[in-house]
């Protein structure tokens, strides 16, 4: 009995023995690990400064914008980047900037247009947009109601001659 348990002592202290071990080993990799932080280099280079995107063909689709920068001892100071103008936007404005319009105005009869504003909603590659916009249009044709006289009425007189006759 005495032998028995003087084993499991032996066994129990060889177990945290080598629980103890292996937790000093597993500190001693994790110091190895850390190493010190490297010098972050401070460039003396500028931002790129990147030029309205232009379409590859026509006024819309792939194309193609050059971005440059300044500094000394830049290693790259200009450098070509693709870009796509979306072929849906208000080219009037400018083929980089999103305008969210409200409805359309009533038609002016001096001038025989309808106009509405609209608001930059988004700018592509920070190009130069206006805030608000505004555009007009031709109101269309220009015709007066006729007064019509309501379909009820004209049931009901039909109604009175059938019983009439």
């Amino acid at each position: 009995m005495q032998q028995q348990q003087q084993q499991r002592r032996m066994f129990t202290a060889a177990l945290l023995a080598f629980i103890f071990i292996l937790a000093a080993m597993g500190t001693t990799e994790a110091g190895k690990k850390e190493k010190p932080e490297k010098k972050v280099k401070k460039s003396d280079c500028g931002e790129w400064q990147w030029s309205v995107c232009v379409p590859t063909s026509g006024d819309c689709g792939l194309g193609t914008r050059e971005g440059t920068r300044t500094g000394a001892e830049c290693k790259q100071t200009m450098k070509t980047q693709r870009c796509k103008i979306p072929c849906n936007w208000k080219k009037q404005f400018g083929a980089e900037c999103k305008y969210q319009f409200q409805a359309w105005g009533e038609c002016d009869l001096n001038t025989a247009l309808k106009t509405r504003t609209g608001n930059l909603k988004r700018a592509l590659h920070n190009a130069d947009c206006q805030k608000i916009v505004t555009i007009s249009k031709p109101c269309g044709k220009l015709t007066k109601p006729k007064p019509q006289e309501p379909k009820k009425k004209k049931k009901e007189g039909k109604k009175q001659e059938k019983m009439l006759d």
